[in-house]
């Protein structure tokens, strides 16, 4: 047997050097024809990545006649990668191969998340590489006979190079490194240099836009095609990354927040109430839009516990997805807008405790908990969540077949069922001697929607989900009735659901950036077991992260001079988000006071004992 591999190794050696000597050949004898392949590649390229996102050539042909600049602009920019990629390899086929793949790689990516959520890929959303065994879960991942023709293309082009084997002019070191320099520096200049990248986009006419929602956005694509829109939305990620602000001093701290101004409250004599926050994976109500016809039936459930306690319209920070933006503003009580609204805020934060609100329970002598049916590595919650203040944290890994949860796990649909939690929400309460504080973040409802009689009809297949959501609530909160524990709820979706790109209910309603006001608006619901005093829950639309405040009053906590400083921002500037409403100024004391409690020194009134706060810093 080990003479039979030696002599077929040999004898598959024996060729691999017949046909490397070939192409050596190649290299001299077709000098012409790899020059005009390597001249031919970076406009090859270019095409097969924007024929595959426009799907039909005819699409791609009818943008290049409308919009020919943005497509010399991704050739230009494609020539530069592509003679940065040969200077440092000399090998044609192997530059030819690097790009291919890249290229191709992010324009299947960009199709696949388009076609899942309805958002286009940008390159910040890299950070989420890491997690693609849970992202898998979500996507819409399908195979169509042009995706797989696109692919062959580019493959056969990359075979053909290979077989000619352009190879470049022998050169010194110095010049190759020259070569590769200059092509870095152009390239870095086009991300991250205002002076340089402004003149060279508005030559190519690229829609620079400011785009402050996920539609305009969208329009941008639309705009300047995959390519452009890549490299435009780098160099607008680049010029909103979060820097210390001029003013940030503790003189200024002190000026915004008056730390004599105190109020001393006592838990309505002594009354601490269980605090459960429930942000709904995707729950959204689709009565707004009436010509959709939603029947009441399906909300049955939050409709009878908003006349029970106290509703209205809270503003998120999000739509469709970057659910951790809405998780920041319900955690930390701090807009995401003061962070210039990263697509995931968690990653920006300081390497230290964090003075998130379960830090300001825990020092009203209660017990804390998060609560998530996912994987604890998604957005990597289990390191960055610790520093939170939470006694306990509880994750279900379906792919990993472990969990934290102590009651069984059931499943609607692809993820754990909403009843599940409501559960797990009972038991931690009804198990533990001290008041709790526990925010859960669900997933039942989170996409694909394609589980149902009817696989194509989204809507309705996630109107069924909701309905089984709002069944379990009404259970949920009939079982909190019957406890002598008393206990608080708040209750509100944390986006709107994504629906796929194309054909999506969003594209049917004709929403536009200039009309999507209405997808960041969620209803809550405040609801008790004791008859909480609702008087102070504002009537208007305030924004996300004012609500652990508004709760604070509600159960009348302690406010020190930081909570009473926010209590009065909800009464001067309600909302605050750069999606809902960009035409709204900057608030630098807003912005001030997020940046020094989550990245900065905390200068402010902070929950956090100093000796534990200044311990965590020195481990950084």
């Amino acid at each position: 047997m080990t003479d039979l591999i030696k002599t077929k190794f040999k004898y598959f050696l024996e060729k691999a050097q017949k046909y490397n000597s070939i192409r050596e050949k190649n290299s001299d004898k077709y000098k012409t024809l790899n020059i005009i392949l390597l001249v031919l590649f970076p406009i090859f390229i270019v095409c097969m990545a924007e024929i595959n996102q426009f799907k039909f050539v005819s699409s791609f042909a009818q943008f290049a006649a409308c919009r020919p600049s943005v497509l010399i602009f991704n050739f230009i920019a494609a020539g530069l990668i592509f003679s940065l990629l040969l200077a440092i390899f000399r090998k044609g086929w192997l530059a030819v191969a690097i790009h291919s793949f890249v290229y191709m790689a992010l324009s299947i990516t960009e199709l696949f998340k388009y076609g899942t959520n309805g958002n286009h890929l940008i390159l910040s959303d890299m950070k989420l590489f890491k997690s693609v065994k849970s992202l898998k879960s979500f996507a819409y991942i399908k195979i169509t006979p042009s995706l797989v023709i696109y692919c062959l293309i580019v493959i056969a082009f990359v075979a053909l190079v290979f077989h000619f084997n352009p190879k470049l002019p022998k050169q010194k070191g110095v010049k190759r490194f020259v070569t590769a320099a200059v092509c870095s520096v152009v390239s870095i200049c086009m991300i991250v240099v205002p002076s340089f990248y402004t003149p060279v986009y508005n030559f190519f006419k690229l829609d620079t836009t400011a785009a402050n929602n996920a539609f305009l956005l969208n329009e941008k694509f639309d705009n300047n095609s995959f390519l452009a829109f890549l490299v435009e939305t780098a160099s607008e990620s680049f010029e909103n990354r979060i820097v210390e602000p001029d003013n940030y001093t503790e003189e200024y701290i002190e000026e915004i927040i008056d730390e004599e101004h105190i109020a001393v409250d006592n838990f309505n004599n002594g009354l601490k109430p269980n605090v459960i926050v429930v942000m709904s994976e995707s729950y959204a109500d689709f009565r707004v839009f009436e010509e959709l016809g939603v029947d009441d039936s399906y909300y049955e459930g939050f409709d009878k516990a908003c006349a029970e306690g106290k509703s209205g319209i809270a503003i998120t920070p999000t739509y469709a997805s970057y659910t951790v933006r809405s998780e920041f503003e319900l955690l930390f009580g701090l807009p995401v807008r003061g962070l210039n609204t990263p697509n995931m805020p968690q990653r920006e934060l300081a390497d230290r405790e964090q003075p998130a609100f379960a830090q300001y329970y825990k020092n009203w002598g209660y017990k804390t908990a998060y609560v998530h049916p996912f994987q604890s590595s998604f957005y990597n919650r289990t390191n960055i969540y610790s520093d939170f203040g939470f006694d306990q944290m509880i994750f279900h890994d379906d792919i990993d077949n472990v969990t934290d949860f102590t009651v069984p796990v059931d499943h609607f649909g692809t993820y754990v069922d909403d009843n599940t939690i409501f559960n797990q929400l009972l038991e931690l309460v009804k198990t533990t001697d001290e008041p709790m504080y526990i925010h859960t973040t669900t997933m039942q409802n989170h996409q694909p929607y394609d589980q149902g009689e009817d696989p194509t009809d989204e809507i309705g297949n996630y109107l069924q989900w909701i309905q089984h959501t709002n069944e379990g609530l009404t259970v949920f909160l009939d079982e909190l009735k019957k406890l002598d524990e008393p206990t608080l709820v708040f209750f509100v979706g944390d986006h709107f659901p994504s629906l796929r790109g194309e054909t999506s209910v969003y594209n049917q309603l004709n929403i536009t950036g200039e009309n999507c006001s209405t997808l960041y608006e969620q209803k809550y619901f405040f609801w008790s077991n004791y008859g909480a005093d609702f008087s102070t829950v504002p009537e208007e639309k305030f924004s996300f992260f004012y609500v652990p405040y508004i709760i604070a009053d509600i159960i009348d906590a302690p406010h020190d001079a930081f909570i009473k400083s926010m209590d009065e921002y909800l009464d001067k500037l309600p909302v605050y988000s750069t999606d809902y409403n960009d035409g709204t100024p900057d608030n630098e004391e807003l912005d001030v006071l997020t940046y020094d409690r989550v990245i900065g020194d905390v200068m402010s009134p902070c929950p956090i004992p100093d000796e534990v706060l200044e311990a965590s810093k020195g481990e950084e």
